[in-house]
């Protein structure tokens, strides 16, 4: 342990051996105490979690099994160990006790060297567990965040091939997840939206440039190609089970061109069938377009966009999204400053 004492929850209906306890670890630790299950599980769930609890079993109310039980069940709390101290010392009650997720058993009367060494050991090896779950998260960090700049280049790649910047790509995905947010998503999935959605037309590096450059309108067998890159982004992403970012940066690519009338490509899906992430990423990228200006048209208004988007809600839009977007706009237009052009 640190040099910042460590924190033990007592738990004992009975006054005398609490004080026993006490006796034992004051000078070390900084003691709480409960007497009774109830009052366990409010301090051990409370803004100061103690680092380890000594829980008596026979208490009047919950038992010390159910406590234990509802410590491992809850996600804030599971990760406290937990020793039982207890006259019941019978095997099939130890074994009860670390069915349950003690870590320890220990029976009454105590001995005073018996429970300094257990404790001791056991906030150790807490202590070695929470550094350890913190390197393996700082790890995981790092390997994301690597991931994330790959995707976020590869998105960027794409749209300068495609004669776009790469602050469209920026201003999309911040779109996206302001919709997805505003849509009922939770923070942890707006977040996964706006992660995944800069790889949302990678497949065009897969089409020639005399179709995706060409000046003029594109014919019949020249669209044909064009309508092939969300299929080749799919393909290029591939198939990651080790990965939700990726997954869902590949159901963006082969979805956003689907329309809600199910006239979209390329696989013509309607309405609720095609994934809301699909749905979400159509919106943000056909608004920034039009509100962009590009080297073969100049940039619509916003009013004259959000127009278009009210008009096409229940043919190439979701209806509902188009509500809920059209609430955002001071957001959305607060991003579109953000992330402005630089020419």
């Amino acid at each position: 342990m640190d040099n910042k004492k460590a924190s033990i929850l007592i738990v004992d209906d009975i006054p005398d051996n609490i004080d026993v306890l006490r006796g034992i670890l004051k000078t070390d630790y900084k003691l709480k105490i409960a007497t009774d299950g109830e009052k366990a599980l409010k301090i051990a769930q409370g803004k100061s979690k103690p680092d380890l609890i000594l829980l008596d079993i026979m208490m009047p109310g919950i038992d010390g099994y159910e406590v234990c039980k509802q410590l491992k069940a809850n996600y804030s709390t599971a990760d406290i160990p937990v020793i039982f101290v207890t006259a019941k010392g019978e095997v099939k009650d130890e074994s009860r006790g670390f069915d349950l997720g003690a870590v320890d058993y220990i029976t009454k009367p105590v001995s005073p060297a018996l429970v300094s060494r257990r404790v001791n050991t056991h906030l150790n090896l807490y202590d070695q567990k929470r550094l350890l779950d913190e390197q393996v998260k700082e790890k995981t960090r790092v390997i994301e965040n690597t991931r994330l700049q790959i995707i976020q280049r590869l998105g960027r790649a794409a749209e300068y091939k495609d004669n776009e910047t790469g602050m469209h790509v920026m201003r999309m995905s911040h779109y996206s997840q302001v919709l997805a947010l505003a849509s009922g998503m939770s923070e942890s999935e707006a977040e996964l939206i706006l992660s995944a959605s800069p790889m949302h037309d990678i497949g065009k590096i897969g089409i020639a440039d005399n179709i995706l450059l060409k000046p003029g309108k594109l014919d019949d067998e020249e669209w044909a190609v064009m309508r092939k890159h969300p299929e080749i982004g799919a393909e290029i992403i591939g198939n990651n089970d080790d990965s939700i970012l990726l997954n869902l940066a590949s159901e963006i690519a082969i979805s956003h061109h689907e329309k809600y009338n199910g006239k979209g490509y390329p696989n013509g899906l309607k309405g609720e069938y095609i994934p809301i992430s699909g749905r979400i990423i159509a919106i943000a990228d056909v608004f920034d377009a039009l509100t962009t200006e590009r080297p073969y048209k100049k940039a619509w208004t916003v009013d004259d966009a959000l127009d278009l988007i009210k008009q096409e809600a229940g043919e190439h839009f979701d209806p509902e999204l188009v509500k809920v977007f059209m609430n955002v706009i001071p957001d959305i237009l607060e991003l579109k400053a953000k992330y402005a052009e630089h020419i």
